[in-house]
């Protein structure tokens, strides 16, 4: 059983296949600069030797499209042809499901069209996602393929936490409310981590940390995310590598009046320029620690601002959940810094959280516990795997519909 799984950006393609019978990726690749002279793309796949192989191409790509059209000239270039014809589904990332989607859907006509009406929610990225569906569509008529929503796992949130304390009006006539992102990397680590301790995941409590150049954290009771720390967009929450997260709303007013900036230019400047990168003038967390131990002060203080504001949100999400089962890092940073992680969990004891330095120190890309082994709170990295959980979601919903 082979899934085609599509995450779509305005200018760029990036695919994988999947055999689903054991997991493994066919295939893997990106096209990038659509729409330009000199198209690129990089393909990596699987032989049957069980060696993986990689190229390198360049040429003009008009649109999504052709760029279908590539992707699979490639594929059957390299040996994929039989892969291909036997896809059971093909799954795509889309950003903003809105209030309509709580769950993956099989795509038609009216889904199509509601999608398209959430982009006002997400003008960057729904387009791109629909732009990739329809070419999808036409390159693969008779190939049945799913939606899958990175705002649908925080859909469980209660009124109470999706809200604004804003007039009422602006939720009814423009849907201002909270919806929260990463979910589908959110969803995985919560049921890797039940399948780690053994348990049903119904029955944990987990704070999840997805740290990354974007970064979020959500609460999850009984595997339904009941509050996350991103917003109606993903500038709301932790402190990113150039997102600033929670500010005082009264801050992009107070710079317009003082700097003659435009909305526009603080909107930039609050999602490209701030964050890590605001304060030291880099969003690498791997060259911020290293300036950091360096004794660079800017890049020691953006760190710890980092960390901070990690540590305010598991305190605050054990408020929410009561007690929790496990705390999960994953995300290129709270897979790799181990620091990171060693200054997020400082100062826990009380709370159940306690790290063991050997462990944390010690690097792996499987599914670990760096907690110590008599701490009440495990303390798990595990490695997310966004693709494969949308390669999940899609078989389970196309089977549902059959």
């Amino acid at each position: 059983m082979n899934v085609l799984v599509i995450n779509s950006g305005s200018s760029s393609i990036k695919y994988q296949i999947f055999n689903m019978s054991n997991n493994n990726v066919l295939a893997s690749g990106v096209i990038e600069r659509i729409g330009e002279s000199q198209s690129s793309l990089k393909h990596r796949w699987l032989k049957p030797d069980d060696e993986y192989e990689e190229l390198s191409l360049t040429q003009e790509i008009v649109d999504h499209k052709e760029g279908f059209q590539w992707i699979t000239n490639v594929s059957e270039e390299t040996g994929l042809t039989k892969q291909l014809k036997e896809l059971f589904g093909i799954g795509h990332r889309v950003v903003h499901g809105g209030e309509v989607f709580h769950k993956p859907t099989f795509i038609n006509d009216e889904v199509i069209e509601a999608i398209r009406k959430m982009v006002p929610l997400a003008p960057l990225h729904n387009p791109a996602n629909l732009v990739a569906i329809e070419a999808a569509l036409k390159n693969y008529p008779d190939v049945p393929q799913v939606a899958v929503f990175d705002t649908a796992f925080h859909q469980g949130m209660p009124p109470y936490a999706f809200h604004y304390a804003v007039p009422y009006e602006l939720y009814n006539d423009y849907h201002v409310r909270r919806y929260g992102f990463h979910g589908t990397s959110h969803q995985f680590v919560s049921r890797q981590a039940a399948i780690h301790l053994g348990r049903p995941l119904n029955e944990l409590n987990m704070i999840t940390l997805h740290l990354g150049n974007g970064a979020s954290a959500a609460a999850v009771r009984g595997g339904i995310s009941v509050d996350t720390s991103m917003g109606l967009t993903p500038l709301e929450g932790l402190i990113m590598g150039t997102r600033c997260g929670d500010i005082d709303p009264s801050l992009p007013f107070y710079i317009a009046q003082r700097s003659g900036m435009s909305l526009n230019d603080i909107d930039r400047m609050l999602n490209k320029e701030s964050g890590l990168k605001g304060i030291c003038g880099a969003n690498d967390m791997r060259e911020i620690i290293g300036r950091a131990k360096e004794n660079d002060a800017l890049a020691a203080l953006s760190l710890d601002m980092f960390c901070y504001r990690i540590k305010k949100y598991i305190g605050a999400y054990f408020a929410v959940l009561g007690d929790i089962d496990a705390a999960v890092f994953t995300g290129g940073i709270g897979e790799n810094a181990a620091l990171v992680r060693q200054k997020c969990c400082e100062g826990l004891e009380r709370l159940g959280l306690s790290i063991d330095a050997g462990k944390n120190d010690s690097p792996s890309r499987e599914v670990r516990e760096i907690n110590q082994n008599a701490a009440p709170v495990k303390v798990l990295v595990i490695p997310t795997n966004e693709e494969l959980e949308i390669a999940v979601q899609t078989v389970e919903t196309i089977l549902a519909v059959k």
